[in-house]
């Protein structure tokens, strides 16, 4: 890992036009500087092996070495981590997805297509996805559960109107990441899972597509109105927050509110607010990868209300960003490796059932320094 005062960038595309605009942009940070550009994945190969970037920024479509291959390329050799910049549709998000998995740092989408003109929308989050890259190095791929957690029978954990509620926040390096969680719960899972995770619209779609095909669980884009129920999956999407109603008769149904505007819409910290007002001490909260802060002050919250905390380790992290800052502000009682949370989560649904003292001690198992 490298870690310099200046971050020397490698721009990767095949129009001459998003290089220039490319590298103007980042020019607008004094700790940036971009120390090549290439115009095909070939190149940009090359180009890597020979000047050792701290990052390269890669466009997926490109001539002669298409930019997935050549981010490969560039990873297997240890190089540097690796950017993807792709277009807002269902094909890009398709392919970006396919970058993440392979290990790709993250992605930033050009707001006009493959060739945009006015990148001004995106700059401080390509120079901030650039600084974090260069700090965590390589994207190391967490590894899968040793076996997933066995199913548990609903009528066994909570009596009626007591369901529980996860609440999950999650942003650089996520899409891959939440691989390692959701798919590991069971179908009967008596909790509801609230999912914010920070990323384009456009990209929702294909983004729940693909976690309904590898998770027993239910996983849906959350729509306003719709009913909450045990063993679904509900993610927040249309730029749109995530929260949580409940009703004068009982029921607890979604809203999608455009306010407040923070930062991020959807906000971790606006959903986690909102679970913990219906659910109360029946909530966990889950924090994991990303940049920033998001859902922090709320994992704090959430604990001091009786809940149950449990932030991602550094071990794991893609960005140790949100969940350090849980940790740190003590929003977290539980702290471990993405793969040992959807484990552990079957685990404490149990305990619930066992008493509070069976229930402490599992919370002081998963305690980490």
């Amino acid at each position: 890992m490298k870690q310099a005062s200046i971050i020397r960038v490698l721009v990767a595309d095949d129009s001459a036009l998003m290089r220039n605009l490319i590298s103007r942009l980042l020019a607008r940070a004094p700790d940036i500087k971009v120390v090549a550009t290439a115009r095909d994945g070939e190149d940009a190969v090359q180009k890597a092996i020979e000047l050792k970037p701290d990052v390269v920024t890669m466009d997926i479509n490109m001539p002669k070495l298409d930019g997935i291959t050549a981010m490969q390329m560039i990873l297997a050799e240890k190089i540097c981590p690796v950017i993807m910049l792709s277009s807002l549709t269902q094909q890009g998000a398709v392919e970006t997805f396919e970058c993440l998995q392979l290990g790709a740092f993250d992605f930033v989408s050009k707001p006009d297509g493959t060739v945009s003109a006015n990148l001004d929308g995106i700059a401080e989050e390509l120079i901030a996805k650039i600084r974090a890259a260069a700090t965590s190095g390589v994207v190391k791929r967490p590894r899968p559960t040793a076996s997933p957690p066995r199913a548990v029978s609903r009528s066994a954990i909570s009596p009626l109107g007591e369901m529980r509620a996860i609440a999950i926040g999650i942003s650089t390096g996520g899409p891959a990441t939440i691989s390692t969680l959701l798919p590991g719960l069971p179908k009967d899972i008596p909790a509801a899972i609230f999912l914010v995770q920070h990323m384009p619209a456009a990209f929702i779609g294909p983004y729940v597509s693909r976690l309904q095909k590898e998770c027993a669980i239910e996983v849906v884009e959350a729509e306003t109105g719709a009913s909450v129920h045990a063993g679904c999956c509900y993610v927040a999407a249309n730029n749109l927050h995530l929260c949580p109603y409940r009703k004068l008769t009982g029921d607890v149904v979604l809203r999608r509110p455009s306010q407040p505007r923070t930062l991020f819409v959807p906000g971790v910290g606006v959903m986690m607010e909102s679970v913990l007002a219906v659910y109360g001490r029946r909530t966990i909260g889950v924090l994991m990868t990303g940049i920033g802060d998001d859902g922090a002050d709320q994992m704090v919250s959430i604990r001091e209300a009786g809940g149950v905390t449990i932030a991602e380790s550094e071990e794991s992290c893609v960005v140790f960003g949100m969940p350090f800052q849980a940790i740190k502000r003590g929003g977290a009682e539980i702290v471990l490796p993405s793969w040992e949370i959807a484990a552990r989560l079957v685990r404490i649904l149990e305990a619930r059932t066992l008493g509070k003292a069976a229930h402490q001690n599992l919370v002081h198992q998963g305690m980490r320094s």
